[in-house]
């Protein structure tokens, strides 16, 4: 279907993949429906080539792959998609040509077509549903295509207008809290105290505080010592109590 090939040509742009080759395409080329799929994709449909059989297709390539999801009585090498495309950019690199064979949603590749590829890519899917539109083939192949060339760190943080708290920022922060608390009476009996404070310490040194954090957090612990008993709120309404008869 020409939405197919549309839809699979933008997966490929949007990892970086451009060289696109067509197999006696079902509704005709060039395809209006193939264009609309494509989006910002077009030029790959542009200069994609359109082939008779999958021979001429392939015909340039040194190693193929072939996706399928069926279980085939043929003896190669089956890899995730993953390993495929670690291997393909070691091909790559050493010079060879590398292609990946889709076949139509409706049946996929038949046998003849599979038999010329030198490896079979399998995707792990549930084994109950295992068929996969054409373009999320094609996605999920790219991805890790792009997953093997692409140098992005696994997990960054975003700090916004602010940097991580250091040391000795969480030093003073953990100062305050154990003043506060002591005010409170929160660490007892006396022979756990050493050991309630380690705790208090340690659980500020596992977290990822920004400056910001350690400054929100200095700005509550003043907040509830203006509010606790004895503190400049509490004694301002305790003398406004006493002053009114209220109690």
């Amino acid at each position: 279907m020409g939405e197919n090939i549309g839809a699979s040509a933008r997966a490929m742009f949007n990892f970086g993949l451009t060289r696109m080759r067509i197999t006696e395409p079902r509704d005709g080329w060039p395809n209006e429906r193939a264009v609309a799929l494509a989006s910002g994709a077009g030029r790959l449909l542009d200069a994609a080539t359109i082939h008779d059989t999958t021979m001429s297709a392939l015909r340039e390539a040194d190693y193929v792959y072939a996706t399928t999801a069926r279980p085939r009585e043929l003896t190669k090498p089956v890899v995730t998609p993953e390993r495929a495309m670690a291997e393909a950019r070691e091909l790559i690199a050493s010079g060879q040509r590398v292609a990946v064979l889709f076949g139509p949603e409706r049946a996929g590749l038949e046998n003849d077509d599979i038999a010329p590829a030198n490896a079979i890519i399998a995707v792990p899917v549930n084994p109950d549903f295992p068929s996969l539109n054409l373009a999320q083939c094609v996605l999920l192949v790219a991805y890790e295509w792009r997953r093997q060339i692409d140098e992005t760190p696994a997990e960054v943080v975003a700090l916004a207008k602010t940097r991580f708290a250091s040391g000795l920022e969480k030093e003073k922060l953990g100062d305050h809290f154990e003043q506060r608390l002591t005010e409170a009476g929160f660490f007892h009996p006396p022979e756990k105290v050493p050991h309630m404070k380690t705790n208090l310490r340690n659980m500020l040194g596992r977290l990822p505080m920004t400056l910001a954090d350690v400054q929100m957090m200095h700005g509550m612990l003043r907040q509830f010592a203006r509010w606790m008993p004895g503190g400049r709120e509490a004694s301002s309404e305790a003398q406004h109590d006493t002053a009114t008869g209220e109690k």
